[in-house]
């Protein structure tokens, strides 16, 4: 059994290294439990015998990796995800936010778009959002344009009104999207002044400065190496008193980085950049 393992995590390490040779997608640091769980569904689903095969088609059929992307990066999440934490942004944040006269806001990691648009409706109604700019990156093409559409499927809709009257809501939802057929088309008001691009934290740097990072349910797939990088990056680009989101299973400790922030919520993982 021991041998076994330890032949899947060689495959595992030679996969991860030949999607970075020829695609420059780093995922050599992400959680090894994660890796072992996700690339098993990838080659269930994808078909093949090893992940060895995976890797010979993988470099050779570079739509391929797209597929592969999807079992790799964080994908799943909810409009107003935790409905208290975006209560905790309304009352703690947005108060300290309105004090600029123009904002810039990252959401790293967006997926599929769930968090930029909660964050959009919650800026809209707070009258912050004609002059924020927000940055929605991902590693994965695929699901940025699935976040650039703004479409997802109308089952979901009752699901997303509700965690936004939890979440301190204004106004009805369906007052910020357009329902037909079998989907929801969120307004492209709220997307004008997105800007949705590609970018790795494992492998790129620092493209502005802005007001506040969120990186919710992301850090918790990383290793402690790349935890401190993405970390490390989200200092860099935050001006002082600029503040940090992460995820309910998320925290500094233990982070090279921890003394260049201070807790703002520590019930919501909201922190202020020293």
């Amino acid at each position: 059994m021991k041998a076994e393992h330890e032949l899947i995590d060689l495959e595992i390490d030679l996969f991860l290294e030949a999607i970075y040779r020829r695609y420059r997608h780093d995922f050599r640091h992400y959680a090894r439990p994660t890796l072992r769980r996700r690339l098993a569904q990838a080659l269930a689903a994808l078909g093949g015998d090893s992940l060895s095969l995976l890797q010979h088609r993988v470099l050779r059929d570079p739509a391929l990796l797209a597929h592969v992307l999807r079992f790799l990066t964080v994908q799943v999440s909810d409009l107003f995800r935790d409905p208290g934490f975006y209560l905790a942004v309304r009352t703690r944040v947005v108060p300290l936010l309105r004090t600029y006269p123009s904002l810039k806001v990252w959401v790293a990691g967006c997926g599929r778009g769930e968090e930029v648009y909660s964050l959009a409706i919650l800026l809209e109604e707070e009258g912050l959002l004609a002059r924020t700019i927000m940055y929605a990156t991902d590693v994965s093409t695929e699901a940025l344009r699935t976040a650039e559409l703004g479409v997802y499927s109308i089952e979901r809709a009752q699901n997303f009104s509700r965690n936004y009257q939890r979440a301190g809501g204004k106004r009805s939802l369906a007052d910020y999207y357009t329902a037909a057929y079998d989907g929801v088309a969120f307004n492209r008001r709220l997307r004008e002044n997105v800007v949705f691009s590609d970018h790795s934290l494992a492998t790129d740097s620092v493209f502005a400065e802005v007001h506040l990072v969120t990186c919710r349910n992301v850090l918790i797939y990383f290793d402690a190496e790349l935890r401190d990088r993405a970390l490390g990056l989200f200092h860099e680009a935050l001006v002082r008193k600029g503040f940090l989101a992460l995820g309910a299973k998320e925290n500094l400790r233990s982070s090279e980085h921890a003394a260049g922030f201070i807790e703002l919520d520590r019930d919501h993982r909201i922190y202020e950049r020293q």
